[in-house]
């Protein structure tokens, strides 16, 4: 049975740093890689700092790696089955974003996560987070509002949009009440 994770940031912690060492690379060569201070990266590897969403998207855009799978090996490899009860939660200490891991930790081709949004809170990624990826976003309940390089797309609750090319993408919900959607995805 998997156990969940209660607090997240010692694995991704963990994880980001032996990304890092793998590939032989200094911090200074991760900062210029991801876009993010060489300080908040030794942070986030010492697990003195959350990262936040856009952090992690720059960083596993830097490793080559989509988010999800970031996280996922933060989440360690676990059985086919994925009980509600045990599906690892991790929240952005910026936004307030929730992410769901819901697929089995079995890591296999397709993943589900389910996002909540909460009111105004945006979210952005660079075309890095999403090279690797063939993505689908299903909005089951409020709205949300997709910006996905010059294209906008505003979703209600039961639309799906497929994403197209890795480009700059920001979520975000400009409602009153959270907004919740399933990304689907399947590497390239």
């Amino acid at each position: 049975m998997n156990s969940p994770l209660q607090d997240p940031t010692f694995a991704i912690s963990s994880c980001v740093r032996v990304e890092r060492e793998s590939r032989e690379w200094s911090l200074s060569e991760l900062a210029e890689r991801s876009g993010v201070s060489k300080a908040m990266i030794s942070k986030i590897e010492r697990g003195e700092a959350s990262p936040t969403a856009t952090v992690l998207g720059k960083l596993s855009g830097a490793f080559g790696l989509p988010l999800s799978m970031l996280l996922a090996r933060a989440e360690q490899a676990g059985e086919r089955l994925s009980r509600a009860a045990d599906q690892p939660v991790w929240t952005d200490p910026e936004t307030g974003y929730t992410r769901r891991a819901v697929s089995p930790r079995s890591g296999g081709m397709l993943e589900l996560v389910e996002v909540t949004l909460p009111p105004g809170a945006r979210v952005s990624y660079p075309p890095s987070a999403f090279t690797f990826l063939h993505q689908q976003i299903w909005l089951r309940s409020g709205s949300l509002v997709f910006q996905e390089g010059e294209i906008t797309h505003e979703l209600e609750a039961g639309d799906c949009l497929q994403l197209g090319p890795p480009a700059p993408c920001t979520f975000f919900n400009r409602g009153s009440k959270p907004c919740s959607y399933v990304v689907a995805l399947v590497r390239r």
